[in-house]
């Protein structure tokens, strides 16, 4: 999840679904609340550990930080000196996780049919829009951190790609690079408050509206495919603070037209293998993830 998150168009919510754990980690997050301070003063600290499934969080946490933290330099060097082929990874790993979360719907009727059709809209819609101008105001950042960690808990909708849009995602990046303790701590602030109101309404979704909420997810998930579609144009540039060229807008195009538009090698053959090994990674990850529930 932790790797996923790092990549602006991958959601680590989608490798949660795929394990097999989404609708555990939902209802863990959901159990933070201000009753655990009564549990505490009647219980103890071991009742308040068990109620929010303490050892699941922990080391799921402890799993995301280290990846996100080690992978978004990575991330940020792949991104830059072999974005064809990181992105058809991704590509083919998101593909998988389309027909996997849509067999999770027991029964399709009008009002899945049009959740998902509005879902993929709405995903795809987003893809669409302009990076905004980076931003590192604390306010603004503690903003988009909770409005950032509530797309990384949903599958299909990616948190990093929010952070890019927003215009926090450099600024992020650059704090785990320098270990600028005062931003990441109001990042992690927002974060906190931002996933513990939205996860209610995620419990509560699946609890009452189950068939529905899947069907949105999935649209979820085929709407981001524009946003990771390893061939892109570029349509709008800006030059940021440190005079380096960053993209603002682009659209998907066929890799014949990259190489004409670029006379860059499309790398069609890598692009393809890539696909399938992120494809067979979530097929394989969903085959671990059942046997682990079984």
């Amino acid at each position: 999840m932790g790797a996923a998150d790092a990549v602006p168009g991958v959601s680590g919510g989608t490798i949660a679904f795929i394990s097999g754990i989404y609708e555990e980690l939902i209802s863990s997050i959901s159990q933070v609340n201000f009753s655990l301070l009564k549990t505490l003063k009647n219980d103890g600290i071991k009742s308040v550990w068990e109620q929010v499934n303490g050892n699941f969080l922990l080391s799921l946490l402890i799993g995301i930080l280290i990846s996100f933290v080690s992978f978004m330099r990575l991330a940020n060097y792949l991104l830059e000196h072999h974005p064809i082929l990181i992105w058809s990874f991704f590509f083919g790993l998101v593909l998988a996780s389309i027909l996997y979360v849509a067999k999770q719907i027991k029964q399709w009727s009008f009002i899945t049919i049009i959740s998902t059709l509005l879902a993929v809209f709405l995903a795809y819609y987003i893809t669409t829009l302009p990076s905004l101008a980076n931003n590192d105001n604390p306010f603004f950042l503690f903003l988009a951190a909770a409005i950032a960690i509530c797309a990384m808990i949903l599958p299909g909708i990616s948190g990093a790609f929010i952070l890019v849009l927003l215009g926090a995602y450099k600024t992020l990046s650059t704090a785990f690079h320098d270990l600028n303790i005062k931003n990441i701590l109001i990042f992690v602030a927002g974060a906190i408050i931002g996933l513990l109101s939205f996860s209610k309404l995620l419990k509560w979704l699946f609890k009452n509206h189950k068939n529905t909420t899947l069907a949105i997810l999935t649209g979820f998930i085929i709407g981001s495919l524009n946003k990771i579609w390893p061939w892109k144009e570029t349509l709008s540039t800006r030059v940021d603070s440190k005079g380096i060229e960053t993209p603002v807008l682009q659209q998907s195009i066929f890799p014949e037209k990259f190489t004409e538009l670029y006379q860059l090698d499309a790398q069609i053959g890598f692009a393809i293998l890539l696909m399938s090994i992120g494809f067979f990674s979530i097929i394989i990850l969903e085959k671990i993830g059942s046997n682990t529930n079984t």
